[in-house]
């Protein structure tokens, strides 16, 4: 009896390091790995901005403890950026609110602030929320001929500071608001609180 024989299956071999095949899938691997680093740095390419650490209004004379350091990526030149020279002894020109981004815009020098702040002692209790860079209007009620009568001495100020004497004996409370005055209604404004009345702040509904 005669003995058939098909064909022998080739033995599986070990790829080479010089298999052509082998090397071209490295190298796809390679430029796939280094291609997604890249993406992943060049979207967290942030900077170190400054924030506000409280609330900053026009006036504020900047010192370290008013600012912290951020790490953000935002558009360029828009806001204050913390490597460059600090800006302690700029002022601040509008209203920062807490933890908010400084404006490159609103900060500048002591020359180019208008405004003032001015002590005014309220007759009338402060509304609930009137704080530090609260809008408010100031207002005088004076007794008339026919009865005391309101008159707005001044409308859309900013609150700089707030001060509530509450000792324990106190009768009551008062309360000190300090508003900011541009410097050209300043003799007016004064003129107006010294007058005979009762001085009110009210807060201008929606502004903080």
């Amino acid at each position: 009896m005669t003995a058939t024989h098909g064909p022998v299956a080739g033995r599986l071999k070990r790829p080479s390091w010089r298999d052509p095949r082998l090397l071209i899938g490295l190298l796809l691997i390679a430029i796939s790995v280094i291609a997604v680093t890249s993406l992943v740095r060049s979207a967290d390419q942030t900077a170190p901005y400054y924030t506000a650490n409280d609330v900053l209004t026009p006036g504020t004379v900047l010192k370290e403890s008013d600012l912290l350091i951020a790490h953000v990526r935002v558009a360029e030149g828009v806001y204050a950026k913390a490597d460059v020279e600090p800006p302690w002894g700029s002022v601040v020109t509008r209203i920062v609110g807490a933890g908010e981004l400084v404006p490159a815009d609103a900060v500048s020098s002591v020359a180019d602030v208008e405004v003032r702040a001015v002590a005014v002692v309220t007759s009338t209790p402060l509304a609930r929320g009137i704080e530090t860079g609260s809008i408010v209007d100031v207002w005088l009620t004076a007794e008339a001929l026919a009865g005391p009568a309101s008159t707005q001495v001044a409308s859309g100020l900013v609150v700089d500071q707030v001060e509530r004497d509450e000792g324990a004996f106190a009768v009551g409370s008062t309360e000190t608001v300090y508003v900011l005055v541009p410097v050209d209604a300043m003799s007016q404004f004064l003129g107006a609180i010294a007058t005979d009345g009762d001085v009110s702040i009210v807060g201008q509904a929606g502004a903080s």
